[in-house]
């Protein structure tokens, strides 16, 4: 770092958000908000693999999405499915084999669970609501696919996390880092008729701020993007043939709940996760994007 302060050069949006040369690997990459962050990465410079349970998905993502000849370029890893973790260690031995380090890990695949509104007051019609929609087994596989998945995820990836450091000197330190994705239903104590995923994602809230804790003696960062709502399966229930989701206005503004009256921008999450992976003195926070969300609901 020089000595005399940085030059107003130095604040360029390109040198600010420079992640060329970066390698990096995001979970749940063929679509949604993994695929916006495997562009915005690439976009810049950085060499991101995808990886996800459809490898037609991941392959189709890859071929449709690349970035042009920056440097950068999105790659279908093979699948993966993050709940196993013979699968995990396969990806991480197979990455091995190509690449000496990452830079970044997005934990980023998960599902939405099941689902049940609250709306009876009568206590017998409510049990009878939750009990009769709602299973132990779709309790148990969100969690396991939002909360455990992530923290196996991110052990597997640690020596290639912590490789990314070793070789370039104290100012490189915390250049490593992890990218969770939680969400803004983790913070509400409006349960959205999705109580399983709405306590998975706090759980992954609060799961990241203990490996940021527990994990910086390895010098790597870790994070949190609790997103709102932004197109993607698991709020549309569909993708294009460019594996795109399409959120209309209307239907965010309806809900009633969203200042911003609209869904986030593919952009803004591209911003995002720029950020959090550019800035070396950010770790253990949870950075929420939901156009102003949590000031309507209790959170």
């Amino acid at each position: 770092m020089a000595t005399g302060g940085s030059s107003t050069h130095d604040f360029s949006a390109s040198k600010l958000f420079n992640v060329e040369g970066f390698v990096c690997v995001v979970t749940g990459g063929g679509t949604g908000i993994g695929l916006m962050a495997a562009q915005a990465l690439a976009a810049n410079g950085a060499k991101v693999y995808i990886t996800g349970r459809r490898k037609e998905a991941l392959e189709n993502a890859a071929k449709t999405h690349h970035p042009g000849s920056n440097g950068g370029a999105i790659i279908a890893a093979e699948p993966c499915d993050v709940t196993k973790k013979e699968d995990l260690q396969k990806l991480v031995e197979e990455l091995s084999k190509k690449e000496k380090y990452v830079n970044l890990l997005m934990c980023n695949a998960g599902i939405g669970g099941p689902k049940a509104e609250p709306e009876h007051s009568d206590a017998d019609d409510l049990k009878a609501k939750l009990w009769d929609n709602e299973d132990v087994e779709g309790w148990q596989d969100t969690y396991k696919s939002d909360v455990t998945s992530v923290y196996f995820t991110t052990v597997a990836f640690l020596p290639l996390l912590q490789a990314a450091i070793e070789p370039k000197g104290p100012m490189e330190k915390f250049g490593a880092s992890v990218i969770t994705t939680s969400s803004m239903s983790g913070q509400m104590r409006h349960a959205q008729g999705h109580f399983a995923y709405n306590a998975a994602k706090a759980a992954t809230v609060h799961l990241t701020k203990l490996m940021s804790s527990e994990f910086q003696r390895t010098w790597i960062r870790v994070n949190s993007i609790a997103p709102g709502y932004f197109p993607s399966e698991m709020t549309t229930k569909e993708s294009d043939d460019n594996q795109k989701s399409q959120l209309p206005h209307e239907q965010i503004s309806e809900k009633g709940h969203v200042p911003a009256m609209r869904g986030g921008s593919e952009e803004e999450m591209g911003m995002t996760v720029l950020y959090i992976a550019a800035n070396k003195y950010l770790n253990g926070q949870i950075i929420t994007v939901d156009g102003g969300v949590l000031n309507t609901i209790a959170s």
